[in-house]
């Protein structure tokens, strides 16, 4: 009985040291001489183009991701990108479910309170999306009307003040993507769409739209963000120099039509 009992803890411990051998990860150094590849996760909203969206395949493209894209190459990461809803993004920072945001992100005050920003890579402006031959032509014409906004944006956020601030009452509809505001619009529920400027004139070209510019602000540069406390800051802060200096953050705008 005392020999079946040695011979089987020889054979449960010869088990237990193969299961180890063989389940090592490849961050422990046993890899066979190569590295695991670090990953960098990065949330986006794929409802913006041309900043960011979905092409016919279904592949998440635009100008965004080819600027998340090249940070990565430079700093070596391999890129991990998460699509969510636009309003979750900086909750999914707060939460370190993502490393970094690059979503056409306006780096506002408020949000600057919740998380970090990098250096600003794109300025644009507002603009009010109407109908074809709507009579809308100016902000004092909106009043009475019904104007859609994106869910948590900083258009959300300007059209609450132009209420207030320029006493235009007007009803705010906010919906989860800029797309579902042009189906709007174009089935007469809503008067007006505000929204990023750059972003409108896709629409403008695509649906036969009309529209009229935002006299009221001047918004806030198009920024990556982070979780605060991050040091990929100082790292992709320098990356954005490189392409500004290089001319290479002009050929990206370039390629993907941005204006500024």
């Amino acid at each position: 009985m005392i020999k079946k009992q040695t011979m089987f803890a020889v054979f449960a411990s010869a088990a237990l040291l193969l299961s180890a051998c063989g389940s090592e990860s490849p961050e422990s150094g046993n890899s066979g001489g190569s590295e695991e590849a670090k990953v960098l996760d990065m949330g986006t909203s794929a409802e913006f183009p041309p900043f960011e969206s979905r092409n016919p395949e279904g592949e998440i493209v635009g100008f965004d991701i080819d600027l998340a894209n090249h940070i990565a190459k430079e700093l070596g990461y391999e890129l991990n990108i998460t699509d969510m809803k636009f309003d979750g993004l900086i909750g999914a920072l707060q939460n370190d479910r993502v490393d970094m945001v690059i979503a056409g992100m306006s780096a506002t005050e408020e949000r600057r309170k919740n998380v970090d920003f990098s250096t600003e890579y794109n300025h644009s402006g507002e603009m009010f999306l109407t109908a074809k031959g709507s009579e809308l032509k100016s902000l004092e014409d909106l009043e009475g009307k019904t104007v859609g906004v994106q869910l948590g944006t900083i258009q959300e956020e300007g059209a609450n003040a132009i209420v207030k601030e320029e006493d235009i009452n007007f009803e705010i509809k906010a919906l989860d993507d800029s797309g579902a505001l042009i189906q709007e619009i174009l089935s007469n529920r809503i008067d007006a769409a505000y929204m990023d400027k750059q972003v409108a004139k896709g629409y403008i070209e695509a649906q036969d739209l009309d529209s009229f510019d935002d006299p009221t602000t001047s918004s806030p540069g198009m920024a990556v963000a982070f979780p605060k406390g991050s040091e990929l800051v100082d790292d992709v802060n320098t990356v954005i120099e490189e392409m500004e200096a290089s001319g290479e953050l002009a050929e990206l705008k370039k390629k993907w039509k941005i204006e500024e």
